[in-house]
């Protein structure tokens, strides 16, 4: 028996360990990377909300500016505010205002809930590169299993 084919099954067992060792360390980076981007998309969704809440606040500044204005230009105009036409220009800002806010933070929530899928399914990779690299694992003992009882039968 020469040095090499006594020393095969070393060999075949050492590089096993080696590429088992490897698999898991592939398998828990990625699944790691995955959840990193989880967190961040999970970021990304509470800037969103924060935003909305910014956009509203900037819109009902604007709105309570226009709102001025409006009862200014009406009152120069000699029409008396809080009655008849003005009431009615003033409720109807009043909706769309309304209106406007609803929507800014409907389409908040529509993204920030986009975002947070988007982590879940970033968690769900994860989680499935970790399977994977632990089925390749199962693999690797198993091909290295059947080479070493193949060697033992010659």
């Amino acid at each position: 028996m020469s040095a090499l084919t006594a020393a095969a099954p070393y060999i075949v067992a050492g590089t096993s360990i080696m590429q088992y060792q490897q698999q898991g360390a592939i398998g828990k980076y990625n699944q790691a990377a995955n959840n990193r981007a989880a967190e961040v998309l999970d970021g990304q969704a509470t800037q969103i909300e924060q935003k909305a809440e910014f956009d509203v606040a900037q819109f009902n500044k604007s709105y309570q500016r226009v709102k001025g204005e409006t009862r200014v230009s009406l009152a120069k105009s000699g029409v008396q505010v809080g009655t008849g036409s003005a009431a009615n220009i003033a409720l109807s800002n009043a909706i769309e205002a309304k209106l406007q806010e609803n929507l800014i933070r409907y389409n908040s929530q529509v993204a920030a809930a986009n975002k947070r899928e988007e982590a879940s399914f970033a968690r769900i990779k994860g989680s499935i590169a970790r399977q994977e690299s632990k089925l390749a694992q199962i693999g690797t003992i198993a091909t290295a299993g059947t080479t070493l009882l193949r060697m033992g039968d010659n």
